[in-house]
């Protein structure tokens, strides 16, 4: 064993002996809302694929449609030899749907964050960023340089005196640029389901003068009367500067975007490094995700959500809210997600509760720290369009065998 090997192996004892080891599962996707774990059928309770589009057949024909035209992959970076038409295409329908001037995308969302952030703040400005956000934005925020301030999840109260401290900071500084704050959040948090109080943090980065970014990872696709997201459901897209959004979970592909203004969608291009230096996505992606578009703006879209949300009811009714360990998202009207997380506390009664599910013939992943914060671990139950009303009967009663039980809101695990 080399010495390299020899330090891993002991990093990875630590990793195991505090019960985070991790293992890549090998699954295969089957119709509907089922895979096959460890060659047995089960019901995926795991996936963001939120409206059941991945495996839609309009969106696999504009798939392998793409594919045929243009090859299998888009041959270098769009700056260096050309944007080729799918590109463009894509941006202009997510321009549309978003009801914004333009729009870029990113090869993930995990760059979409990694090439925005560090391109509109660095060293001298400010970002302040939600405790809870994905780690992409916190990512972001690091590379960026910039002087991170975390705020306790959607408090307010915080939120506004890091931002009167760097209002005051940037008028006494004597530098000639102004340095500008970044404030980051998500519109629907990916573990808990919650939503972020969007209208007030529009008023406040608004009275500072902070520009406002928002993933909505979780959101696209689902809410508002267009299902672009949370800020539209609210009536606030147009009051936020930069709203990023993922091309692979409600809409059934993969990638990123950042849509807004012309000048930011022209700045990034120029400045976003992960955009500047990655190959572009495949062109069959590219069509796929152009495909999902119009079928979530059109009226499928629109009797997808409605069996989603439906979906998301019925099972809420049947979850008490979370007590372990005070973590857990209650869902209500106005904080409802596809996100129903199972809060259990302990790491390894999480892994447990897990394999109880699976041995009953659902799938629903336990989450665990660096992930959740620790003594938060919790399963991540995630509700779709796919799934049957036979589905949902099947998942309460693995949920029944496995101890969640209960009235509507985030669940928990009963003793």
């Amino acid at each position: 064993m080399s010495g390299l090997d020899q330090e891993l192996e002991h990093r990875l004892e630590g990793i195991r002996g505090q019960g985070l080891f991790r293992r890549l599962r090998s699954v295969k996707l089957e119709p509907g809302a089922r895979i096959v774990v460890d060659n047995r059928l089960v019901l995926d309770c795991a996936s963001n694929d939120y409206l059941g589009l991945a495996a839609h057949p309009v969106v696999i024909e504009a798939a392998v449609r793409a594919a045929n035209e243009h090859g299998a992959g888009s041959r270098a970076a769009r700056l260096i030899c050309g944007s080729i038409s799918v590109h463009g295409q894509l941006e202009e329908s997510i321009a549309r749907f978003e009801q914004a001037e333009a729009a870029l995308t990113f090869s993930s969302g995990y760059t979409t964050a990694l090439g925005t952030i560090p391109a509109l703040v660095g060293a001298g400005d400010v970002v302040a960023i939600d405790k809870r956000v994905h780690a992409c934005l916190v990512d972001g925020a690091r590379l960026s340089g910039a002087r991170l301030r975390v705020f306790r999840h959607n408090d307010l109260e915080r939120l506004s005196e890091i931002l009167r401290w760097a209002d005051q900071r940037a008028l006494s500084s004597r530098n000639a640029r102004r340095s500008r704050t970044l404030v980051v959040t998500e519109s629907v948090f990916s573990m808990d389901g919650d939503h972020a109080p969007l209208h007030e943090l529009v008023e406040l980065k608004d009275r500072y003068g902070a520009w406002l970014m928002i993933d909505e990872a979780h959101a696209t696709g689902l809410y508002g009367s267009l299902r672009t997201g949370l800020a539209e459901a609210l009536g606030v897209a147009h009051r936020i500067e930069v709203r990023m959004g993922t091309l692979g979970k409600a809409l059934g592909a993969a990638g990123g975007f950042v849509c807004g203004s012309f000048r930011l969608v022209d700045y990034l291009v120029n400045k976003a490094r992960s955009f500047i230096f990655s190959t572009a996505p495949p062109p069959a992606v590219a069509a796929a995700a152009t495909a999902s578009l119009a079928l979530v703006a059109g009226e499928e879209g629109r009797d997808r959500c409605a069996r989603l949300w439906a979906n998301v009811a019925a099972v809420s009714t049947r979850l008490r809210r979370a007590s372990d360990t005070g973590t857990g998202a209650e869902q209500t009207a106005e904080t409802v997600s596809a996100i129903v997380p199972l809060i259990v506390g302990d790491e390894s009664r999480a892994m447990a509760a897990a394999a109880t599910l699976l041995d009953n013939g659902v799938f629903i992943p336990a989450v665990r720290y660096p992930t959740v914060p620790r003594g938060a671990a919790r399963l991540r139950l995630t509700l779709t369009a796919a799934h049957t009303t036979a589905d949902i009967v099947e998942l309460l009663a693995a949920l029944e065998a496995a101890g969640f039980t209960g009235s509507a809101g985030g669940g928990s695990l009963g003793g």
